[in-house]
């Protein structure tokens, strides 16, 4: 079996150059997509997600293509599936964060230490959504 050589300097090394080489790209696509997912009440914020991970995946994996701002409106083939997700997290996270602000400070506290578990929890679900076409 091969180790696994754990080097988290050089990772976030590599994340910042990736980020730096590719500014201009990605802050216009984020632009675009915080605009739609906006106007739009969040109704896009799925779709405009998935779009943002494919742009981010195709960066990374430094192939032929080119990523290009079009890449962000391919989210929307994950419509329904990225759509849902939004939908239950914002949900779930929502309604325990409201009963939990009920209470003075100790209440927001929890609710702060709930959505960042929750966060901990769920920030990869979209992409095995993208990457991996998982329902």
């Amino acid at each position: 079996m091969n180790d696994i050589q754990v080097d988290l300097g050089n990772w976030i090394k590599d994340g910042f150059d990736l980020y730096k080489d590719n500014f201009g790209i990605l802050v216009l696509a984020s632009l675009i997509a915080i605009i739609l997912s906006g106007a739009t009440l969040g109704i896009l914020a799925g779709p405009m997600c998935a779009g943002m991970i494919l742009i981010t995946l195709k960066l990374y994996d430094n192939g032929d293509e080119k990523a290009e701002i079009g890449d962000l409106f391919k989210g929307f083939n994950f419509f329904l599936q990225s759509f849902l997700f939004i939908i239950v997290w914002g949900i779930l996270l929502f309604v325990p964060s409201a009963i939990l602000c009920i209470i003075p400070f100790l209440g927001l506290f929890a609710s702060i230490c709930l959505q960042v578990a929750a966060g901990a929890c769920l920030m990869f679900a979209l992409f095995l959504i993208v990457d991996k076409q998982m329902d």
